[in-house]
């Protein structure tokens, strides 16, 4: 088949807009949510409220999502058994993850105090930062057992390849959020206790939900009921735990990265701390943004790839890119045209607003750089290539963003931002020669799928 032909594959198209355009809108409203968080905190009178939330709030996605292998891994895994027309594994991959979210999710609760006292000192905030951080982080460990139990749900209707249902989920669950922000620190004046107090309650509004959901669909499943006893015989959890301790190392590389940057940032004054908390999420709006139509690759991935269709894989892969590409255009374009206004929208701190546009933009340059990173991963995750991963994540934390970053100190918090663009480039690269060796090892007609080395 020719290159046009495989990129510009119809039913590829309308298979990859048919998942992705659902979990664009449910992504979007992720770092939407945190638009709120930010506005809500940003027009109290003092930048420490904000750097507390900001602090608080990249603890706690560098603890929660360190255990993000329950939704990724969960999603590879059950786009290939979908693809094997095998039933009772779905079933089992769903009762494994909820099991392990809430094993992990207790022992992080019964782990609280050293977890966050740790971090909290790794971030080093300012006095007056530091308190309100506290206030945040002693509620919101408590919706651990939540937030895990519902990337197991994520990940599995996603690789059931039914994104409505995640759609769903995400949008409820910000929609409470935001109605709780609102009311707790604007109406009520809570200030950062509301902002952790509202995610709490919404978090296990969203397990509600999702577990209703799940079961619903399992009764329509065909096939032999799971035994409980699967669910308790340690052995079995094998292929979900080694394709997940890739998985693991990968996002604890990524979450170190983003922690590193907020830590940096706090240590240049509270003023630059709540500038790129601004910044950082617009970066999860484009993230978010992109990673619909990743997402929809890692179903789509998964599925050729378990029946051993190659060339559904690559075609999938080809339309994705397209659609990926022309969205982290756009994505640029806004924040050329647009980002300073973006920017008063959360916040109306002189100082801040000020320090935020000086480093806009790195925003306008990064859905570029970063749009290939993105689409990788989806596309790793389907393929079950978490070793390369992993390896890909490690080489361009060790081997790009920290030495970028100690050589560019000298350009304060420019510095922190060409690091960080530097490491999503870079991860693009490396991954890209990853798949690269996979297509040029395999001829025509050769339906194997094992990970490149």
């Amino acid at each position: 088949m020719s290159l046009g032909a495989t990129f510009w594959h119809g039913e590829s198209h309308r298979r990859v807009w048919q998942l992705a355009w659902p979990m664009i809108l449910s992504n979007i409203t992720v770092p939407l949510l945190g638009m709120v968080d930010t506005a809500v905190i940003g027009h109290l009178p003092e930048p420490h409220y904000l750097g507390a939330v900001a602090i608080g709030a990249s603890l706690f996605s560098l603890l929660y999502w360190s255990f993000g292998f329950l939704r990724m891994g969960t999603t590879g895994l059950t786009a290939r058994a979908l693809g094997r027309q095998d039933p009772l594994a779905q079933r089992r991959l769903l009762g494994q993850s909820l099991v392990l979210a809430a094993l992990l999710g207790l022992g992080l609760i019964l782990l609280q105090q050293p977890l966050l006292s740790l971090g909290l000192a790794l971030m080093d905030p300012s006095p007056a930062v530091l308190e309100q951080a506290r206030l945040y982080c002693a509620l919101r460990i408590y919706s651990a057992p939540a937030v895990l139990a519902n990337y197991a749900l994520l990940g599995w209707f996603l690789g059931l390849q039914n994104s409505r249902v995640p759609l769903l989920l995400l949008v409820s669950a910000n929609l409470v959020n935001m109605i709780l922000d609102l009311l707790l620190v604007m109406g009520l004046g809570w200030g950062v206790t509301g902002v952790a107090v509202a995610s709490l309650c919404a978090d296990y509004a969203s397990l509600g939900l999702g577990g209703w959901l799940a079961l619903r669909h399992l009764q329509r499943l065909p096939g032999p009921k799971l035994p409980l006893a699967a669910l308790w015989r340690w052995r079995d959890y094998g292929p979900l735990l080694r394709s997940n301790r890739y998985l693991m190392v990968r996002t604890l590389c990524l979450l170190f990265c983003f922690a590193f940057f907020t830590a940096q940032g706090a240590r240049l004054g509270d003023s630059v701390l709540a500038a790129n908390a601004v910044l950082l999420n617009f970066l999860l709006l484009i993230s978010h943004g992109l990673d619909g139509f990743a997402h929809a690759v890692e179903a789509l991935c998964g599925r050729y790839l378990g029946a051993r269709d190659q060339q559904g894989f690559i075609r999938a892969c080809a339309a994705a890119t397209l659609w990926s590409l022309g969205t982290a255009l756009g994505f640029a374009a806004l924040f050329y045209l647009g980002g300073e206004l973006l920017i008063r929208l959360l916040t109306d701190i002189p100082a801040v607003v000020s320090t935020a546009r000086s480093y806009l933009p790195w925003l306008v340059a990064l859905p570029l750089l970063g749009v290939w990173s993105y689409l990788l991963d989806g596309i790793f995750i389907g393929a079950n290539w978490f070793r390369a991963m992993q390896n890909c994540m490690l080489v361009a934390t060790l081997g790009i963003y920290l030495p970028a970053w100690y050589l560019g100190q000298g350009l304060g918090n420019h510095g922190l931002w060409l690091a960080l663009a530097l490491l999503l480039a870079g991860r693009g690269v490396l991954g890209g020669a990853v798949f690269a060796a996979f297509v040029r090892r395999r001829p025509a007609g050769d339906s194997r799928c094992d990970e490149p080395r």
